[in-house]
């Protein structure tokens, strides 16, 4: 029983902290130069992002190159996809085999065909996830914070109930590179206040939201008040600032507040009808989409809904590359599609913008761009395909990767950017860096890409520099 107390109160402490709000209205940021920057009008109330974590090959999603079929003894230089196209409802769309639900959808979708990534080196999940994760290349000097972190400390909560940034499907801890992983998902200068509420399984995140079984409400409340006068008192104040106290202290508030609301039932997807959840269940990451669409009608700013990063397994495909997709393409086809058809039926989604993106694309014979000196990572290295596992975009490819994107005042069945047709699929038009894809988000959601907090006597900029440049011709 002690130990269940324990972990109770540990949980939530990680979970409080994310629930809190921003703290201060919304203004004017200054730069550098003093320079007041007036925050742009949204077109977004809300974001949900589905990272496919790995590396998601764009010849093989949504930028559908030249396709053979497998056959033993075929030079893989005569293939640039592993699946054929497939027509969508926009005549002139095509997007992969094994994404059917999803192309009847595109009619709703802003496609950007040229996103480009940086060579850092080296091309490590850990190095490109931060840098998509918070708009800097590591290492640097200070803990930079998260996308959403910046979305939940400029405009705080919708709901003040609800966290404003929460984070469903990762776990960081027991898996590889949980270091690297918890590196950028947190909320780095800003404080845990701003961070992300983790909940690694959607089918459990209705535990995180009530105490443990066999805590009464009157226990709860009671061990509730000791805490605020254990912050408050001596000599444990003098420990913590009077900004740390009272952040610790707002933090349990919001916590308390969530813990005896009605809408911690949006955690509990078991409440969902049944008809409507199968049309999500197909793994964790479905259950995840079902769980971030029940949050953001529940008034949630900021959801990250991931497919898991884990080496060598999901969209990390270093052997197998063909197979694993089609497992992948399963899990992430119907609950995509589902999510925007819930979003639009229920009159979110013009104000809520779904993004789908990864760290980098994919390709079977080039390792970063043309002219990377980045150590080739693959395993399965061959001129002819011999065995099936052979056959799949097993290589980090940067030089041009897909995002999509639905709602949030995007245009629909608009694609933007063009790769080339033959290897190299490098960006050949309007090529969006991470950067400037953050500007854009950024700007969606009504945040200048110029706003600005003092950090250590110098700013730091939501986009690097300040210099991120939202994409306009994708707004509608």
């Amino acid at each position: 029983m002690h130990e269940t107390r324990r972990q109770f109160l540990q949980q939530l402490a990680a979970g409080s902290t994310a629930a809190m709000t921003a703290g201060e209205p919304r203004r004017l940021f200054a730069t550098a130069a003093g320079e007041e920057i007036e925050q742009p009008k949204s077109t977004a109330d809300a974001c949900i992002l589905l990272w496919m974590g790995g590396g998601m090959g764009a010849p093989d999603t949504w930028d559908p190159k030249t396709y053979v079929p497998f056959e033993v003894g075929l030079p893989i230089e005569r293939v640039l996809s592993t699946f054929p196209a497939i027509d969508t409802v926009v005549d002139t769309i095509k997007i992969s085999q094994g994404l059917e639900h999803l192309a009847q959808i595109m009619d709703r979708a802003t496609l950007i065909r040229s996103h480009v990534q940086p060579d850092l080196g080296n091309i490590l999940h850990s190095r490109h996830q931060y840098h998509w994760h918070t708009g800097y290349v590591p290492p640097q000097t200070v803990a930079c914070p998260h996308l959403g972190a910046w979305i939940a400390r400029v405009l705080g909560p919708q709901n003040p109930v609800i966290p404003p940034f929460i984070n469903i499907g990762q776990r960081l801890e027991g898996v590889g590179e949980q270091e690297e992983l918890k590196a950028f998902t947190t909320a780095g200068f800003f404080g845990t206040e701003f961070g992300p509420m983790n909940l690694p399984f959607a089918e459990e995140a209705a535990q995180s939201v009530k105490p443990p079984k066999g805590m009464v409400p009157d226990r709860f409340e009671s061990r509730y008040r000791l805490y605020q006068k254990l912050v408050d008192g001596t000599p444990q104040r003098e420990l913590l600032s009077h900004h740390q106290r009272e952040s610790i202290v707002r933090s349990m508030d919001h916590a308390y507040r969530l813990l005896n609301s009605p809408e911690r039932t949006a955690f509990d997807i078991s409440q969902e009808p049944k008809e409507s959840f199968e049309k999500y269940d197909t793994g964790r990451f479905g259950r995840g989409c079902l769980l971030a669409r029940r949050l953001v009608e529940s008034g949630a700013r900021f959801v990250e809904v991931t497919t898991e990063y884990v080496p060598f397994f999901n969209w990390d495909t270093h052997a197998n590359g063909h197979t694993t997709l089609v497992d992948m393409k399963k899990q992430i086809d119907r609950p995509i599609s589902q999510l925007v058809l819930d979003l639009e039926s229920r009159g979110l989604l013009d104000r809520t913008l779904v993004i789908i993106a990864s760290e980098f694309s994919r390709d079977m014979m080039v390792e970063g761009q043309p002219g990377s000196k980045a150590k080739d990572q693959t395993t399965e290295n061959v001129d002819a395909f011999q065995e099936l596992k052979h056959y799949g975009l097993h290589r980090h490819f940067t030089g041009g990767s897909s995002v999509v994107m639905f709602g949030g005042g995007m245009k629909r069945g608009f694609v933007y950017g063009k790769t080339n047709p033959e290897r190299p699929c490098i960006a050949i038009e309007n090529p969006v860096s991470v950067s400037d894809l953050h500007a854009t988000i950024f700007t969606a959601m009504g945040i200048s890409p110029k706003t600005a907090f003092d950090v250590e006597k110098r700013p730091f900029y939501a986009t690097e520099d300040g210099k991120g440049t939202a994409v306009m011709p994708l707004f509608a």
